[in-house]
C-alpha cells in the first residue's frame, strides 16, 4: 500500500524516527483541503511513545477539522535543524514522514492526560503548563494521528 523508500541507503532506523518525533518541536500537517487542494500547516505537536500516536490541538472549528471530517487520512512531516560536518557547507538533515488517520480525542481523561504531556513539552515548568491548560482546555480540540506508515531519511543538502 505504501511505497518503499527509493533511496534506501538514506533511510533512518525506526528508533531514530521516534527520537526525532519525541524531541523536535514543530511539524507540518498535510490534509486534503477545500476543493481538493492540499492544505499543509505547521504546528506544535506531541508524540506519545506509549500509544505511538501524534497529537496536536486546535480551535473547535476551522480548516483542519473540516478537512479531517471529510477525509481522515493525513500526512505529518517533521525535520530537525540539521548539522554541518567540519569543512562542509551542506547540512545533513533528518526528517520523518508519518502517514496516518486523524481523529478527535473524545475521551475526557485521555484528552486531559495527552494535553498535559503536550504542554509539558513546551512550557518550562509544570505550574505554567497547568495554568495554560486551565485557560485553553475548554476552548480547544485535541486530535490524534494513528500512524499507519512512517519513514525517516537523512539527506545531505549538497
Amino acid at each position: 500500500m505504501f511505497r518503499p523508500m527509493r533511496r534506501i541507503k538514506q533511510q533512518l532506523p525506526a528508533e531514530e524516527c521516534v527520537r526525532i518525533l519525541e524531541t523536535e518541536r514543530r511539524g507540518v500537517l498535510a490534509v486534503l483541503g477545500d476543493e481538493g487542494y492540499p492544505y499543509a500547516v505547521p504546528l506544535n505537536f506531541y508524540y506519545d511513545p506509549d500509544s505511538r500516536q501524534i497529537y496536536f490541538h486546535c480551535a473547535k472549528e476551522g480548516h483542519k477539522l473540516d478537512a479531517i471530517a471529510r477525509c481522515e487520512k493525513v500526512c505529518f512531516t517533521v525535520h530537525d535543524e540539521g548539522y554541518l560536518l567540519d569543512g562542509d557547507w551542506g547540512y545533513h538533515v533528518k526528517s520523518v514522514i508519518a502517514m496516518g488517520r486523524a481523529h478527535v480525542v473524545e475521551d475526557e481523561r485521555e484528552r486531559y492526560e495527552k494535553t498535559r504531556r503536550f504542554a509539558l513539552k513546551y512550557f518550562p515548568t509544570e505550574e505554567e503548563a497547568d495554568q495554560d491548560m486551565q485557560r485553553s482546555l475548554p476552548r480547544m480540540i485535541l486530535v490524534a494521528i494513528e500512524i499507519d506508515h512512517m519513514t525517516g531519511k537523512l539527506v545531505h543538502e549538497k
